[in-house]
């Protein structure tokens, strides 16, 4: 397998330690953003995890038109750039239209690809153009083994600079499903497998005129894909989910988030020492 390097002194792939990709959906403020990585960054240096910061400067995808998108795109990356300096590490957000990608290249460690836009081949070459690393997360609507032409479509442009993420399959109405045998599948593809785990939980359009959320059930899923196998763990967290504006359902209160990762390394601590069974 390929690692895929995200700075000089991160990597995320085979030997590497569990990296968790995580932060609050979307950028709410710049002063509120600043204190939940400090807050992240200090649970993953007591645990000894890697750690990128992840935050939406926008949220394109949301179920309404009155629903809290986030903020322009300067604000917002002038608000990822004080992360970067300030907390000192990578950080991550979504890009949803091929022209966007250049200018937040120059700010961010890591474009990231939403699921529902996989497919959308201008917007992956304009990623990988960039020589930036991208995380695409796979549609709801595919199977696993079909991540192999958005890869090929990547490699394409010229990059092997490539992660995978698992956020779970539509499964009827408002609700989805993991299908755990996604992770080695996925993983034969030759690149670093990331695990969702709090859309995972996501009940999309589930209130009307909001997603929905089963947040009780990040620990089991995570937990779940540790022991299978993963390379990068992906939550969203806050604070105080409950009057998050964006994704609350589903995020992981930051106060519990200590409790989850170090269960995530007991699992990996226990495969590192036991045999596979197949």
């Amino acid at each position: 397998m390929i690692q895929t390097q995200i700075s000089k002194t991160l990597s995320i792939g085979d030997g590497c330690p569990l990296t968790l990709i995580g932060g609050p959906c979307v950028i709410e403020s710049g002063d509120f953003t600043l204190k939940m990585a400090e807050e992240i960054a200090k649970v993953c240096d007591r645990l000894g995890v890697s750690f990128i910061f992840k935050s939406s400067f926008d949220k394109a995808n949301r179920t309404s038109i009155n629903s809290f998108r986030g903020q322009p795109i300067e604000s917002g990356l002038k608000i990822l750039q004080r992360v970067k300096e300030e907390v000192g590490v990578p950080v991550l957000t979504d890009i949803h239209e091929s022209h966007q990608a250049v200018t937040v290249a120059e700010v961010v460690d890591v474009l990231q690809i939403p699921a529902f836009l996989c497919r959308q081949t201008d917007l992956l070459l304009a990623a990988a153009a960039t020589g930036k690393v991208v995380n695409v997360k796979k549609g709801q609507f595919l199977a696993p083994w079909d991540m192999r032409q958005v890869v090929r479509k990547l490699e394409a442009a010229g990059t092997k600079r490539i992660l995978l993420t698992e956020r779970g399959t539509s499964f009827g109405y408002n609700t989805l499903v993991v299908d755990f045998r996604s992770l080695p599948q996925m993983r034969s593809l030759g690149y670093p497998v990331v695990f969702d785990a709090t859309h995972s939980v996501q009940m999309p359009g589930g209130q009307g005129d909001k997603s929905g959320g089963q947040r009780q059930f990040v620990p089991y899923l995570a937990r779940a894909a540790a022991a299978i196998g993963i390379d990068a763990l992906f939550m969203e967290i806050h604070e105080d989910p409950d009057n998050a504006p964006s994704d609350g359902p589903n995020m992981i209160p930051l106060a519990q988030l200590e409790t989850v990762l170090r269960q995530i390394i007991n699992v990996r601590n226990c495969l590192e020492v036991t045999p596979a069974l197949v």
